[in-house]
């Protein structure tokens, strides 16, 4: 048996079926219907809707076989996707490119082959449309020509078929995002909403006076922090608007990560307290890095913070540092954790998961994101593992520092 050669364009091709789906499901009621219809008009016991796979054939609609798929050495269908024409065999045992082939010399003793090129938009051969026979035989012209027709009905069907899933996928994610504007909108309105009308009664409470100094103080510091608060929400939608825009500044310098984590985790530690949780930091003396200082003080700061609002009281925060394989930092917390569905939308803008609104967890969404932007922007990764009720666990990494000249 003669081996049928692989198309020039064999990786291409083999990229475009992938990408069309179109081996998923073996047998569809369309692909069947321009099986029978081939058998019909060519008047033939065996009609294929073959797409020829790395190993394998697979029969998106057959009649006359009740096999799904066949080996790629069976060499009709490779034969016609490599010539890119459409292929007729009169007797294929006095033809020497197939006397030898298990379909002729075995069941179902195939005398007779007639096959049309599946060829796309993008002019790739994605498989063939044949009929078999089991006697010597010709097609007349004009069933050569509906044969490639249906041919073109073929490709034109799984190409269709690729748009209509695309299109489902699209309008799948407008609904996600139209759904994450509207819980946006819902949390930044709480955001703000609460500290300002926690700012609006106490200045109330101190426009009426009559409050010994003492309290007027406490209310002073009251308002302040809830000034700070909506500043700092005002802050993270700014950057995360500038990081979409690809406007934000960025000056990577030589930086001591390890000195980083340390003033991160000391800022955090009276948070952590307040919680009832440990908050523990593992670190070299020393570890460069380039990176923006700011930018790697903010996303340490994001990350600690939501390790201590997502842990409950009693829990455990760690921050360790690592230079081996590269440099790294990773904050571990022993909190309710995310359920494995929710992972792959932590880092969308926004996003919050059912856990947080549950336990009734402030925040706007933004932060996990800002930090996967700001990693990118730096040239570094950002990973996170979670188990639901067991803690999670946040993983960047950054380029290292160059090495120090020498005088």
């Amino acid at each position: 048996m003669a081996q049928a050669p692989a198309p020039d364009d064999e990786a291409a091709r083999l990229r475009e079926l992938d990408e069309l789906g179109a081996l998923e499901v073996i047998v569809e009621p369309v692909f069947q219907a321009i099986a029978s219809l081939a058998s019909q008009i060519c008047r033939t016991p065996i009609a294929l809707v073959n797409l020829l796979g790395r190993d394998r054939q697979y029969f998106k609609g057959h009649i006359g076989v009740s096999s799904v798929s066949m080996d790629r050495r069976v060499t009709f269908c490779p034969y016609t996707a490599t010539t890119r024409q459409t292929l007729e065999v009169p007797d294929a045992l006095a033809d020497p490119r197939f006397r030898g082939d298990p379909i002729v010399t075995g069941d179902p003793y195939v005398r007779f082959y007639a096959g049309a090129p599946m060829v796309n938009s993008r002019d790739i051969v994605l498989g063939v449309v044949c009929v078999f026979d089991h006697r010597p035989r010709r097609l007349a012209a004009e069933h050569l020509r509906a044969l490639e027709t249906l041919a073109l009905c073929a490709v034109g069907m799984l190409e269709l078929r690729h748009h209509a899933r695309q299109a489902e996928r699209v309008m799948a994610r407008l609904r996600e995002l139209e759904e994450l504007k509207h819980q946006f909108l819902r949390t930044v309105n709480h955001e703000l909403r609460t500290p300002l009308t926690s700012i609006r009664s106490y200045l109330q409470l101190l426009q009426e006076g009559g409050l010994d100094p003492e309290t007027e103080q406490r209310f002073m510091q009251v308002i302040e922090r809830n000034g700070d608060r909506i500043l700092d929400l005002v802050d993270g939608l700014l950057l995360m608007a500038s990081l979409n825009a690809r406007t934000a500044i960025f000056h990577p310098a030589r930086t001591d990560l390890a000195e980083l984590a340390r003033q991160a985790v000391a800022e955090a530690t009276a948070k952590a307290w307040g919680s009832d949780q440990s908050l523990t930091l593992d670190a070299p003396e020393r570890l460069d890095v380039l990176a923006d200082a700011g930018r790697i003080r903010h996303v340490m700061a994001q990350l600690l913070d939501n390790a201590i609002k997502f842990t409950p009281s009693g829990g455990r925060v760690t921050v360790t540092v690592t230079g081996d394989p590269v440099p790294a930092v990773e904050v571990r917390d022993t909190g309710i954790g995310i359920e494995p569905d929710q992972l792959e939308h932590v880092f969308d803008d926004f996003y919050r998961a059912p856990q947080a609104e549950y336990h009734a967890i402030g925040g706007t969404g933004i932060g996990l994101s800002i930090v996967q932007k700001v990693m990118r922007m730096h040239g570094g990764s950002v990973r996170i593992v979670s188990r639901p009720g067991e803690g999670s666990s946040v993983r960047f990494t950054l380029p290292a520092a160059p090495p120090t000249p020498s005088p």
